[in-house]
């Protein structure tokens, strides 16, 4: 089992490189994976700068993570992926329920995200309703489900 862990200075290209890894698990072509390149790369600066949650496997690689910041009472869910791999075992519901703890703990009452399409019914299965739609920040015109989480106790 994965260790769930804030993620580490050196960590910052194996966390970008999973999240275009998992984002290629749902068919995007290339091109649309390099138009996701900029906003899916993340620098050491990001990292020292917190919020990042990594699944630190026992084979040494990272098999998932999350970002998450805001100011109480909204909590952004900005990040979750997971390698492929490892999608389907349990691990990205682990690192929701993480992150959702996580949030708690900060002191949001709410937390809210984008989420890929592909990932709706995920988000929805662990609660969240979607409220409304986002712009896309790697494709002009493209719109994503804004997905939010009442926090209770």
């Amino acid at each position: 089992m994965e260790e769930i862990r804030s993620a580490r200075p050196g960590e910052a290209a194996a966390v970008s490189a999973l999240a275009l890894r998992s984002k290629a698990h749902w068919g995007y072509d290339e091109a649309m994976l390099e138009a996701f390149r900029r906003e899916l790369t993340w620098t050491e600066e990001d990292i020292r700068a917190g919020g990042f949650v990594v699944a630190d496997g026992s084979d040494g690689r990272l098999h998932g993570f999350y970002r998450l910041s805001g100011r109480p009472p909204a909590g952004e869910l900005g990040a979750l992926f997971v390698d492929p791999p490892w999608i389907g075992t349990g691990l990205g519901g682990r690192l929701l329920r993480h992150a959702v703890a996580a949030a708690r703990e900060a002191g949001f009452t709410v937390l809210e995200l984008d989420a890929d399409p592909g990932a709706v019914p995920f988000y929805e299965h662990a609660g969240f309703e979607q409220v409304g739609t986002s712009p896309s920040g790697s494709v002009p015109g493209r719109v994503l489900p804004r997905m939010r989480l009442a926090l209770r106790g």
